[in-house]
Parts: structure tokens; C-alpha cells; sequence
């Protein structure tokens, strides 16, 4: 199992760089955290940037941390933590992000 949980932690450190390359981005376009929509008009787009790249980070932190259940060896109940912590650490990661980051960084109009 212990290739299980490093597949695992890759694809935790995958979320963790992408976190890392939001936060270090000078682009004058914010990053979308939605796929295929329409991103709306920020109006601070580093700061959103670091917003943005502090939840990603985060999130590949956590999800890494939920795979440590995966160590415990083949079908040990323990790896449904895993599974239903991901599913609500993504549910957590889309409320954050809608009723945080997205109302600070809207731009009114």
C-alpha cells in the first residue's frame, strides 16, 4: 500500500504546485478555478492569485494528509477516511472559495 499512498501524496504535491505557481503569478488574468466558465472580473488580480494559491495549497496539504490511511495495508476499513474526507475537503474547498475569495475579489459593478 505504501505505492498507493505515494501516488496518492503525487497527486497532493500536483494541487500543492499549482497552489505555488498561482501565488507567484503576475498575469493581469486571474486563474479560473472553474473549468470551461466563464472567470468573472477581479479586481485585485494578484491578491486573488494568492488567494487562489493558498486555497490549492491547502487543499494538497489536507488531501495528503487524508491518504495516510492508505498505509494501513490492503482493505483496511480505515481507507474509507480517505475517500468521504476528500469528497467533503472538496465540498469545503468550493464553499471557501464561493463565499470567501470570490465576494472579496468580485469586482463591483
Amino acid at each position: 500500500m505504501v505505492f498507493a499512498f505515494l501516488a496518492w501524496a503525487v497527486c497532493g504535491a500536483a494541487f500543492i504546485i499549482l497552489g505555488i505557481y498561482d501565488s507567484l503569478s503576475k498575469k493581469e488574468k486571474a486563474f479560473g478555478f472553474w473549468a470551461n466558465a466563464e472567470t468573472f472580473e477581479v479586481n485585485d488580480v494578484r491578491a486573488y492569485n494568492k488567494a487562489l494559491g493558498k486555497l490549492f495549497c491547502v487543499f494538497g496539504i489536507i488531501f495528503i494528509m487524508l491518504g495516510i490511511p492508505l498505509l494501513g495495508g490492503q482493505n483496511s476499513p480505515l481507507v474509507l477516511i480517505s475517500v468521504v474526507g476528500v469528497m467533503f475537503e472538496a465540498i469545503a474547498a468550493m464553499v471557501v472559495y464561493v463565499t470567501v475569495i470570490e465576494k472579496k475579489y468580485r469586482k463591483k459593478e
